[in-house]
């Protein structure tokens, strides 16, 4: 490992975008242009909490990994909880915060969270977390966490220099569907009745449904799904969004093609909209905002419509963001999650390795308990 070397980046302008998309391909939440989005627009700052700290390992003069990575001081927009262990550090009189985080912000969607390429990537990854466990301890950090990997790289990233952490989404599986009965035919007939009833509220209330996809979209369609996005954000949570209007513009200029945004529309008025990010295999229902409340719309425009364009469009999975029990009945199965996450404290680490191992037993209980749920007619 005596050739390899590496460079932080505090700005993702400082590398080059054919270098970072040589890596990571084209998953829309990796590439380069929705980093830069996220940084331009001022979403992800030191003031914000989120400061953009990448790092590149090099083999000689050779780019051969990257990281997207934010020193954190504190917790929200990541998804994988861990305000107790920070509560825990602050009890007993000690910073949690800064720490360092690897992952997309405020994007519960798993992937590939480090790019390597390189004949042997495991030595590779060693050296990653020895010098991510060196040089959180010289910075005074609490520790480094690698959020929403795929299992691979998780179990990589965890031997032996961090700790697994799991946890249970819900996305649902193209099943190679022709149409939207071919799939409502798999559920059991109670589900199949309950499902048509709610899409058929949409119909009763004189409300249209509309895709719209690249240069479809035009910027002042954005600038009203941004309105309903804030104004549906403020509503629930009592403050703004992560994300503003400069970041939709800069998403809609760089990735239009990666974009789809669904309207519902009662009399002609837009009423409520979602943006969602399409991959390659897999569609990404993301953002959702609304001017009013109307019965099953949010089902409608966020579920099954996300569905149906899955389907015409041939792809294999509709991933519709973190958490929702309520997924379960309209189709979409738990699936598991991965995280990394290294602490410096020995104490703590001790600790916080104890409490994960307990609760990746309740994971795997809950898991099953959701797959007993599902309303297909052959679980």
């Amino acid at each position: 490992m005596g050739t390899f070397s590496h460079q932080w980046f505090s700005s993702i302008n400082e590398i080059d975008q054919a270098q970072w998309q040589r890596l990571f391909g084209d998953e829309p939440f990796t590439q380069h242009a929705f980093l830069y989005a996220l940084e331009q627009s001022q979403c992800v700052t030191q003031q914000s909490g989120w400061q953009p700290h990448h790092l590149a390992i090099f083999e000689g003069d050779t780019l051969i990994a990257l990281a997207p990575g934010y020193l954190k001081s504190h917790s929200y927009g990541e998804y994988v909880f861990d305000w107790a262990w920070a509560e825990a550090y602050e009890q007993h009189g000690l910073r949690y915060y800064p720490k360092w985080l690897c992952g997309i912000p405020f994007s519960p969607i798993e992937g590939k969270r480090i790019a390597i390429e390189h004949a042997n990537p495991s030595i590779v990854c060693q050296y990653i977390t020895e010098q991510l466990s060196i040089h959180s301890a010289q910075q005074g950090w609490s520790g480094w966490h690698v959020n929403f990997c795929d299992q691979d790289q998780a179990t990589s990233l965890t031997e032996p220099h961090a700790m697994l952490r799991v946890g249970v989404q819900f996305q649902w599986f193209n099943k190679n569907f022709e149409t939207f009965d071919d799939f409502l035919q798999i559920l059991s007939s109670r589900k199949r009745k309950s499902l048509k009833k709610e899409r058929a509220k949409i119909a009763q209330q004189n409300i249209a449904i509309e895709w719209l996809q690249g240069g479809q979209i035009t910027p002042e369609i954005m600038q009203l799904f941004c309105e309903f996005y804030q104004r549906t954000y403020l509503k629930r949570s009592g403050h703004l969004g992560y994300l503003n209007m400069e970041f939709f513009t800069l998403l809609h200029a760089l990735m239009a093609n990666n974009l789809v945004v669904m309207l519902a529309k009662k009399d002609d008025n837009v009423i409520a909209a979602t943006l969602s990010l399409v991959g390659e295999n897999t569609l990404y229902g993301r953002y959702w905002g609304a001017s009013e409340e109307v019965d099953s719309l949010h089902f409608e425009l966020c579920y099954y419509q996300g569905i149906e364009f899955a389907i015409k469009n041939k792809l294999s999975c509709f991933h519709s963001g973190a958490q929702g029990e309520h997924k379960i009945a309209r189709g979409f199965e738990p699936v598991l999650t991965y995280s990394a996450h290294h602490i410096v404290d020995g104490d703590f680490s001790n600790a916080i390795s104890d409490y994960l191992k307990r609760e990746r037993r309740h994971i795997d209980i809950y898991k099953e308990q959701c797959s007993s749920l599902l309303p297909f007619k052959n679980k």
